[in-house]
């Protein structure tokens, strides 16, 4: 296992892109429990379904995007250093779209906060 982490520390590109995406993945922990006790006790967090009340999420579901980027990013972060050496433009691909997924979830639950606050 250490070595699949020295192995992206090697890489600048995918430490810093990793790194990015880790700080944004707890700012967002960190925005969501600050405004935590501001939030009503049902949010509106799935917002593709239908009309009524399987859209709402008890208050504590505010931290289930965080937790899903959290286990994307082990995931990414792992197979990205597994396939570095064979594939290395694959690892960067994935490191990117960790990065993107870590801004696209942190805008959600910032939209989200707005929006019930």
């Amino acid at each position: 296992m250490k070595e699949l982490i020295e192995s992206i520390r090697a890489n600048t590109t995918l430490y810093r892109l990793y790194t990015a995406a880790l700080a944004v993945i707890f700012a967002t922990f960190a925005y969501s429990l600050l405004s935590f006790r501001d939030l009503p006790p049902l949010i509106p967090l799935f917002n593709q379904l239908p009309w009524g009340d399987q859209r709402f999420s008890p208050g504590v579901g505010i931290f289930l995007p965080q937790i899903v980027v959290l286990g994307i990013y082990v995931f990414n972060a792992f197979l990205s250093s597994l396939i570095l050496r064979s594939i290395p433009l694959i690892s960067r691909m994935l490191a990117v779209t960790t990065f993107l997924i870590s801004i696209l979830t942190f805008l959600f639950t910032i939209r989200t906060i707005q929006l019930v606050i």
